[in-house]
């Protein structure tokens, strides 16, 4: 049942032996770290201080929320957009980012940077009072909501 079916141990073992196949390893022996997801500092700091990264980006995410459950919504959810802006900046000018090192590099910038933009504007067009207006919005939402 090598064919079609799931090897055994066994069997995945005398492939192994035989060579490198064509075919995907039946067990995973490990993953690779994600670019630049080595340590921050060197190992001989202690492991927050290796961490920094992820530590400032998660505080200030953290001191965002705070900050909307003190019933200051527009400045706390500016400050969570503006935590992820910057973990798309670390990530993109740091060589080494620790444990904010998710994916590849340039799926990390995009995805902190765009969720970053976009909590940030959403944040600024937030009604009552928006601090940013956009003209066709109001159109777009008239016209889908007839």
């Amino acid at each position: 049942m090598t064919e079609t079916g799931p090897r055994t141990e066994a069997a995945a073992q005398e492939a192994g032996k035989a060579g490198r196949g064509r075919r995907f390893q039946v067990l995973t022996r490990g993953t690779a770290r994600p670019e630049g997801g080595g340590r921050a500092m060197g190992a001989g700091a202690p492991a927050p201080a290796r961490q920094w990264p992820i530590l400032v980006v998660s505080g200030a995410v953290l001191l965002g929320l705070v900050t909307v459950a003190a019933d200051v919504t527009r400045a706390g959810l500016v400050l969570v957009g503006s935590a992820l802006i910057l973990g798309a900046l670390m990530r993109w000018l740091l060589p080494s980012v620790g444990m904010l090192a998710v994916r590849s590099r340039f799926t990390d910038v995009i995805t902190y940077g765009v969720l970053g933009v976009l909590i940030v504007l959403l944040a600024l067009m937030a009604q009552p009072h928006p601090v940013l207006e956009i003209p066709f919005l109001e159109d777009v939402v008239r016209f889908s909501v007839r």
